[in-house]
């Protein structure tokens, strides 16, 4: 069970195709779930050290204000909203995929992230000002690869066309744009009934 934890996502990155029907069909879904939740925990973790520790040419925060809940949540939130979005979007689609199925090809794209991302977080601190390019052609190759193989993954899971992928991923986007319309109107109407109930609070303070 080891050697599967370890092997299988390298081999589902460089086999999206294979790996992905894989995943779906005769891999256990307890496993991965596991799997799953491993990738995601070890993006949180190359997340925060990266910027924590990152090399000053690179990072662009300032290691003493940066806050480590922020930076997980930089991760959780938007994989939480592809996938309740996407799940929205291919059940009135006729996809195949269930929210489990979505989460998991979903947190499995995230691999490249983590394997190329990482070990550039300790290099990043030894690279001179002209070698920063390799930094950033890393992590945008990082960040392309990613995003293939989540595009293999939604249509292998969905039982896809490409073009019909391409269009599900356009209204998912559309609809996590519309996700967070929602939740920063809700917190700023939250804040200021908070607020409200604070000034009647105090005022009813003072007066006794």
């Amino acid at each position: 069970m080891n050697k599967e934890l370890i092997k299988f996502p390298l081999y589902l990155i460089t086999h999206p195709f294979n790996g992905y029907w894989e995943l779906k069909y005769e891999q256990s879904k307890k496993l991965n779930l596991m799997m799953s939740f491993g990738i995601l925990l070890l993006l949180i973790l190359t997340n925060v050290l990266g910027s924590q520790y990152s090399g000053f040419l690179v990072n662009i925060y300032n290691p003493d204000q940066m806050n480590s809940l922020m930076e997980i949540t930089y991760v959780i939130v938007p994989v939480l909203f592809w996938c309740v979005a996407n799940w929205s979007l291919t059940t009135l689609m006729d996809g195949e995929g269930k929210f489990v199925d979505i989460f998991t090809s979903t947190c499995f794209a995230l691999v490249p992230m983590v394997i190329i991302n990482f070990p550039w977080i300790w290099l990043s601190n030894v690279i001179s000002l002209q070698e920063t390019t390799f930094y950033y052609f890393c992590n945008s190759f990082a960040a392309l690869w990613s995003m293939y193989l989540l595009f293999v993954g939604n249509m292998t899971v969905h039982q896809f066309t490409p073009s019909k992928t391409i269009l599900t991923i356009a209204l998912s986007l559309v609809a996590i744009g519309f996700m967070a319309f929602l939740c920063l109107l809700f917190f700023s109407l939250l804040q200021q009934i908070v607020s409200f109930v604070t000034i009647i609070y105090q005022e009813i303070t003072l007066r006794n």
